[in-house]
């Protein structure tokens, strides 16, 4: 099988992580975004969304979508568990993925792709049309990402892991949802200590660097 990646990209990151803490091989094949490589016809017949990561089974089958294919590999490889052991923290582990997606992520893409001038006409990912960005969506992504750093903070004031007593796939969504936000100016302040000593942990684990 092949991974289709491209190494400053927040999804394919999270792929890559996810990977280094289950501590599995694939086959990583570079796209350069800075180059619109997503864009050329041969990526397009692999992924016809334009975006990455996809991963190309052996039998040619294509899984897009990083939370898609951290759970293929999980069915695949159990140990250790990400994504919950038991009903309650599968659904827990979901639920904040979830809401790190909608609430974070989701403002620092706003905040990325409407701050900067090279993205005009470019402010949806993919092979989409010609997309003009939006200045206000960047107020909006701020105000979304101070909501977002204070339910961390709270969170994280009762418990060590995002979704529970363990280490998830919801801390690693954070992590590279946290670290791809700062690209754009979106950053946890001083005073979100409980975040901030949950982020130095995760930026220690070897995985990061992945």
């Amino acid at each position: 099988m092949k991974l289709y990646d491209s190494a400053w990209a927040p999804s394919p990151r999270r792929v890559r992580i996810y990977l280094a803490e289950k501590n599995i091989s694939v086959e990583y094949v570079s796209i350069d975004l800075r180059q619109n490589e997503q864009l050329d016809p041969a990526y397009l017949a692999i992924n016809p969304r334009g975006v990455v990561p996809a991963l190309v089974l052996d039998d040619g089958e294509v899984i897009c979508e990083s939370t898609a294919i951290c759970r293929y590999f999980e069915a695949l490889h159990p140990e250790p568990p990400l994504f919950g052991t038991d009903p309650l923290s599968i659904a827990r582990i979901e639920a904040w993925t979830r809401q790190i997606e909608s609430d974070g992520y989701a403002a620092a893409v706003y905040a990325f792709r409407n701050s900067k001038p090279q993205m005009e006409g470019r402010a949806l990912p993919g092979k989409l049309p010609p997309t003009s960005i939006i200045p206000d969506l960047v107020e909006r992504a701020a105000i979304m990402w101070r909501a977002f750093i204070n339910a961390l903070e709270t969170r994280l004031g009762e418990s060590s892991w995002i979704a529970g007593d363990a280490f998830s796939f919801a801390d690693i969504t954070a992590l590279v949802t946290i670290d791809f936000a700062a690209r754009s100016g979106l950053t946890v302040s001083d005073g979100h200590k409980a975040l901030k000593k949950w982020h130095d942990m995760m930026s220690a684990r070897p995985s990061a660097a992945a």
